[in-house]
């Protein structure tokens, strides 16, 4: 050691200079490339601050652009997950210099996992969520609006079904979906044989399926249901039906157009369609709450015999239950036809930046293409967001997902300001008439009461923001 040291001390100092220089040269040309890539790709004039395209300063990919890679997160539907790695996969390959990277989440751990990340500048650059969190997530401040050179707002609303403006907030889109979902009306049509009843002709109104309810219910001798003629769980599907579809069919409305007020209340026709849907269960006695757990398994275990759901279902019906024969109907009407919409849709959050946004926006246009949407309906089962891409004929002849489409142009996305109080607000006001005997008027009232109160400190603190 002590011999090196010596060694060293012995050099000529200009060779020593040399050194000093040759290692500062390198180092110099070292920061200036990793400068270099970190200020590339840059989308839409925002800065790169913060940008984790740093972190991909791994050269130049095939395509001889600078690498960046993006994360993304939906939650764990299995469908889902499996195509969208297919789906990256195909994206990858048309952007060599793009990686996606998906992360899942169960559905309970979402919105805590994105509540927790994303202010701190962690977590995706991406994200699937349900088209009824946007306002509360916009509020919050984790998502940026979609990049108006790429999907400006006149794009938007000519492609896409009119119900997707849900997603439009302070005169911006901040997500767009690949695919969107109705209700419609699942009967098993062998029961329907049994009961002696023709499946070709499904029940299309209000009083009709009140009638070919009672005619498919089965009760052993102790009164206890063995099929159930139309399933009944007002935490499915049941609350979106009376909100987008029941209120509208009986004449009135749903919120009024600067979505600050509920009108259920202010005609007659928000109680009929809140006694209707509670009738089922309370006067005609064709159907009960978490019988077989919940609708969709007493029905794909043949225990229900009709099911108000959703096109999302279709999947796991094929899938779960391979050998049950249903067929699909528009929901039955009554003064007008409406149904429910909703969709799951990708956002871009604040986090991404710079290079991170431009291939956001590039994965954006790619899972909202024509070939993504139509993989969707194969693989899913959910229907095409793009209006040119659902009317095709060969969607709309379909028997199965034809009843789905055709509903389409009159469906009804309500606006959320609060999707977990809404729906447990409702549940409230049904446990309210069916446990504890609450007159239905009175159990009406507080929904519509409490409901309101959730709109107006919604719309309080976004007054206060200008």
């Amino acid at each position: 050691m002590k011999k090196i040291l010596c060694k060293t001390e012995d050099v000529p100092t200009k060779f020593v200079k040399f050194v000093w220089v040759a290692w500062l040269s390198v180092l110099l040309i070292v920061l200036t490339v990793l400068g270099g890539c970190s200020g590339s790709g840059t989308g839409g004039g925002v800065g790169v601050g913060g940008s984790k395209g740093a972190g991909d300063a791994g050269g130049l990919a095939a395509n001889g652009k600078p690498k960046v890679t993006i994360d993304y997160w939906q939650y764990q539907f299995p469908a889902k997950v499996e195509l969208m790695n297919k789906l990256i996969a195909q994206f990858q390959a048309r952007h060599p210099h793009i990686t996606v990277k998906q992360t899942n989440f169960p559905y309970d751990q979402f919105n805590e996992k994105v509540a927790a990340l994303i202010p701190a500048g962690k977590g995706p650059d991406m994200i699937n969520l349900y088209y009824g969190w946007l306002p509360k997530y916009v509020a919050s401040g984790y998502l940026q609006p979609l990049p108006a050179q790429s999907f400006s707002v006149e794009q938007v609303e000519k492609e896409f079904f009119p119900f997707v403006s849900s997603a439009k907030l302070n005169g911006n889109y901040y997500a767009l979906p690949t695919a969107v979902r109705t209700l419609a009306l699942f009967y098993n049509t062998d029961l329907f044989k049994q009961a002696k009843l023709d499946p070709k002709q499904p029940p299309a109104t209000w009083a009709e399926l009140v009638d070919t309810a009672k005619k498919l219910t089965v009760k052993d001798t102790n009164g206890q249901f063995v099929i159930e003629g139309f399933a009944w769980q007002p935490n499915a599907q049941l609350h979106h039906w009376y909100r987008d579809a029941l209120v509208h069919q009986a004449g009135g409305q749903d919120i009024s157009d600067d979505r600050r007020r509920v009108l259920w209340g202010e005609t007659e026709a928000g109680l009929e369609a809140f006694k209707y849907l509670l009738d089922f269960a309370i006067v005609h006695k064709v159907g009960i709450n978490n019988f077989y757990t919940d609708d969709i398994t007493a029905f794909k275990t043949g225990h229900a015999a009709m099911n108000i759901g959703g096109s999302f279902h279709l999947a796991a019906l094929r899938k779960d239950a391979p050998n049950l024969k249903f067929a699909i109907a528009p929901v039955p009407a009554y003064k007008e036809k409406a149904t429910q919409a909703s969709f799951w849709a990708n956002a871009i959050t604040k986090n991404a930046q710079g290079a991170e946004l431009e291939a956001a926006a590039l994965f954006l246009e790619f899972l909202t293409s024509k070939d993504v949407q139509e993989q969707w309906v194969e693989k899913v089962g959910e229907l095409p967001a793009k209006k040119d891409v659902a009317l095709q004929q060969k969607y709309v002849q379909d028997e199965i997902l034809g009843p789905f489409i055709q509903q389409l142009s009159y469906a009804n996305a309500h606006f959320f300001v609060d999707e977990k109080l809404e729906r447990d607000y409702f549940i409230e006001a049904v446990d309210l008439v069916l446990l504890k005997g609450v007159p239905y008027e009175e159990a009406f009232k507080q929904l519509v009461e409490k409901t309101q109160k959730l709109y107006d400190d919604y719309w309080a603190k976004q007054d206060k923001k200008k």
